[in-house]
């Protein structure tokens, strides 16, 4: 009984949880509800360490929540579309469905390994046709409601993926799957009108204060708000030019004019300029995001072109810039050079003005710019009307003036940009509409979805297996009943988990969500996953949760009421001499303690520690630490390290720890209750020990559940350890008080280990002789009056020497206090018979005999 088999009790607990359908949520409305969420995995094949730090965080938090009487759902399913199952498809002859679907199987068996208290009843993927039938039935209710619209416009494309990619997807001018240099075409896309929402979606951080701030920062500044003007530039013989500035207060340092390449003005004139096509092909070929554009060279085409500056009798040169996007603002700017530094470096590379109009306060008006823009606050001179005023009452006369001539507007914009979900791929759901040559494009009936993904494709052409379909794609129009053609596009894969937490509330309903049970579960009480999904997944969930409360589907704006975002899982990597990567498991040490290859004893480079990964090969299998130490260890290791929102450092030492402390605790549990008998009732009273060890048992209670409300996981188990410490060094005696209140401390020391190593608490629990399991068992309630300090430990001086120390009862008398330090042995050994001239008592601290 000293050792704790885990092998056989996991397994053990987590085939009498299945059987009891322990974890199986229903809404019932007489009990508070806490629905927690974790990001449901892309089932690649195999759950990795990142994997079992995230869901073991939320796995904490929704057994201790069950505990304290909540109505707990805790589902789980797979974000199973995507670009990896058609790569497999394509690299190894083997179908997205079959590569998918196997591989789900395997995961699932791994995360039950963990013994995650999961509603495996709920669970879906999001490639089932039950689920993205009622996405396509979702997409017609957004048509219906005017969020939905299709048009020609500039996409990024991923040469090597052959799909388009929205902005967010685009890293570094980059696919962020494939890493191919994106391109510029132009494409039919459906678009969703995230941008109805934008304001909205903005403000709405503000409320959100349990998210981080980190996360809410990210989003604001990626829906990128700004107040400005829209102003508008005569062209000789062209139309006017309007531009979009949040920088009004620098028009009189305007140098030039700078359009996109996309830019309608600039198309118009590359008709008849190969020169301009061929510059205009180039910027194409460049960056597509204002990350990408800020590193790039700055290069501009002169059109010949000149604008009038409204306000003054001044010609501005007018280029086609490669940092400029169509997508931002109206695609057109003017620059001012002293007050930008982009602006700067492309006029002095192009030989343009530089007009210096903003001073530092301070500085005469002297002060100029040369080859740092200035930036910062100041005083406007140089601007005629402007000269004096601060920029922000420069910005506010600029704009009255502008819109008392009629040619400016004061705005607000957002950086943010209407959703492209067009993907030109087969494995994701089929946009349900049909294009037909003489009623456009049609809706898809309802009674006819889901459309299914025929199984019979091929992958040996380059592009989308859906287009190059010889039956599939062709279909009768449901309004004429002519010869018509299936939409071949399927959406992005990101709207599949911009709704999934919905779908978890009723995932047999017959319509998207029942509005009932999505009622009674939503919002997410707690959501917990990367924060590299701060602006993807996040942003779009919460659009979609406010255009599915249009469609009257939901009744909440906000998906997610808690969001926590885990730190990353962090490994050394490991180089042979030919600068090959090896897997930890491929190592092994040798006499000398050196870090050597197993299979030839040959010495390896140790590099940094980095994010576990796969091309790194610094990853560590899961199942076989599960398999070797048991799932408590591998959960107990992942809170214990290191604050959950920063990265875990992964050493085998540490696992290992881990797993001794679970011996430890077991031992503390099986030999404490050893021959223990506790009376049934509280005794009258307690010793000093025991009041002791009882204190520490009911601060342990609430310590351990504030830091699980808190996400301070690894305070937890500190307290745990110290908890445990306590027990250890109880000595009982026969006295009731001892034995209850040892029995009391197990119990509850089981009891709130229970969410982190809930096979071992259920083991100990059994062993202990209670009835049910553990997991029914509520938190054991935090006893206010014992957890305060009653005595307090004085020292007591003589001549300003420490010379004993006495527990006493805290707040005692003075006089009493003095009485008991002068009745001290040791106090009179060191008086003797000396005279005491005083007696000085601090409360509760100290006390000095002066002789």
């Amino acid at each position: 009984m000293t050792r704790y088999n885990a092998g056989l009790s996991e397994a053990k607990w987590q085939k009498i949880w299945q059987d009891r359908d322990t974890f199986t949520a229903t809404e019932d409305p007489t009990r508070p509800k806490y629905y927690v969420l974790e990001m449901f995995p892309y089932p690649s094949g195999k759950i990795h360490m990142g994997h079992v730090r995230n869901y073991t965080q939320g796995d904490v938090v929704a057994r201790y929540r069950r505990a304290k009487g909540f109505n707990v759902l805790h589902p789980m399913g797979w974000d199973a579309f995507g670009m990896p199952a058609e790569n497999a498809a394509m690299e190894h002859n083997v179908h997205p469905a079959k590569w998918t679907y196997e591989n789900i199987d395997h995961m699932r068996g791994q995360l039950k390994q963990m013994g995650l208290s999961l509603d495996w009843s709920r669970e879906f993927a999001t490639c089932d046709p039950d689920y993205y039938g009622q996405e396509q039935k979702m997409f017609l209710d957004f048509m219906d409601s005017d969020l939905v619209y299709r048009k020609e416009s500039w996409v990024n494309w991923d040469p090597v993926d052959n799909t388009v990619l929205a902005n967010e997807q685009v890293v570094d001018g980059c696919g962020w799957r494939s890493g191919a240099p994106v391109e510029r075409r132009r494409l039919s896309q459906w678009f969703l009108k995230i941008t109805d929402y934008a304001d909205e979606l903005n403000s709405a951080l503000n409320d959100l204060d349990r998210w981080p701030e980190k996360v809410r920062t990210m989003q604001q500044n990626w829906i990128g708000r700004s107040e400005g003007l829209r102003l508008f530039f005569d062209i000789p013989g062209e139309d006017r030019l309007e531009v979009y500035t949040t920088r009004p207060d620098t028009i009189f340092g305007a140098c030039g004019m700078a359009v996109a390449a996309d830019h309608p003005l600039a198309e118009k004139l590359a008709q008849d300029n190969p020169d301009l096509q061929a510059f205009i092909l180039e910027c194409r070929a460049g960056g597509t995001t204002e990350e990408a554009m800020e590193k790039m060279e700055k290069k501009g085409f002169d059109t010949g072109l000149k604008a009038k500056s409204p306000f003054e009798d001044r010609d501005l040169p007018i280029y086609v810039a490669n940092f400029v996007l169509m997508e931002y603002g109206t695609g057109a700017i003017f620059m001012s050079a002293a007050h930008d530094q982009r602006d700067l470096d492309f006029a002095h590379k192009y030989g343009l003005d530089v007009r210096t109009v903003i001073r530092p306060d301070g500085e005469s008006d002297s002060f100029h710019v040369d080859k740092e823009a200035y930036v910062g606050p100041g005083t406007l001179f140089n601007s005629q009307w402007l000269d004096g005023l601060t920029i922000e009452a420069a910005k506010a006369e600029v704009i009255r003036r502008a819109e008392d001539g009629g040619f400016g507007k004061k705005t607000i914009n957002f950086r943010l940009r209407d959703w492209g979900i067009s993907r030109q791929r087969y494995w994701g759901c089929p946009i349900p509409v049909i294009h037909c040559d003489a009623c456009g494009i049609v809706p898809v009936p309802k009674d006819q979805l889901p459309v299914k993904l025929p199984d019979d494709v091929s992958f040996d052409r380059p592009g989308n297996p859906l287009e190059h379909h010889p039956t599939w794609k062709h279909v009768d129009c449901p309004s004429c009943g002519a010869a018509a053609r299936r939409e071949t596009d399927t959406f992005d894969t990101f709207i599949d988990s911009s709704w999934y937490f919905a779908r978890f509330c009723s995932p047999k309903s017959a319509d998207p969500v029942d509005k009932a049970a999505a009622d009674y579960w939503l919002p997410v009480d707690q959501y917990v996953g990367g924060v590299e999904h701060a602006i993807l997944h996040l942003l779009y969930s919460r659009f979609f949760t406010r255009a599915m409360k249009k469609v009257d589907l939901l009744s909440v704006d906000e998906p997610f009421d808690g969001l926590f975002t885990q730190g990353m899982v962090c490994h050394e990597t490991y180089q042979n001499a030919a600068g090959d990567w090896l897997f930890p498991a491929d190592l092994t040490r040798n006499d000398a303690g050196v870090l050597v290859e197993k299979h030839n004893g040959a010495e390896v480079t140790v590099g940094r520690s980095i994010k576990m990964s796969k091309s790194k090969k610094n990853v560590v299998d899961p199942t076989e630490i599960i398999d070797q130490y048991g799932a408590d260890t591998a959960r107990w290791f992942m809170l214990s390290d290191s604050p959950p929102e920063r990265d875990l450092e992964w050493t085998e030492e540490g696992v290992e720890g881990a797993w001794r402390f679970t011996q430890r605790l077991w031992r503390t549990v099986i030999t404490g209750c050893d021959g223990l008998t506790a009376a049934a009732d509280e005794p009258a009273d307690f010793g000093k020990a025991a009041a002791a060890l009882r204190r520490m048992t009911h601060v342990s209670i609430a310590s351990v559940g504030k830091d699980i409300e808190d996400f301070h996981f690894n305070n937890c188990v500190a307290q745990i350890y110290k908890f445990a410490n306590a027990i250890s060094g109880f000595k009982p005696d026969r006295s009731d008080g001892d034995a209850y209140a040892l029995r009391e401390a197990l119990t509850c020391l089981v009891q709130i280990s229970a969410p982190m190593m809930p096979h071992l608490a259920e083991e100990m629990w059994q062993h202990m002789g209670y009835d049910g399991i553990l997991t029914d068992a509520a938190w054991p309630v935090a006893r206010p009056e014992l957890m305060e300090q009653n005595t307090v430990t004085i020292a007591i001086q003589v001549k300003g020497k420490l010379r004993d120390t006495i527990d006493m009862a805290k707040d005692m008398d003075k006089a009493e206090v003095e009485k008991i330090a002068l009745a001290s042995e040791k106090i009179r050994q060191f008086v003797g018979d000396n005279p005491i001239r005083k007696v000085i008592v601090v409360p509760n601290k100290i006390v000095n005999i002066v002789i």
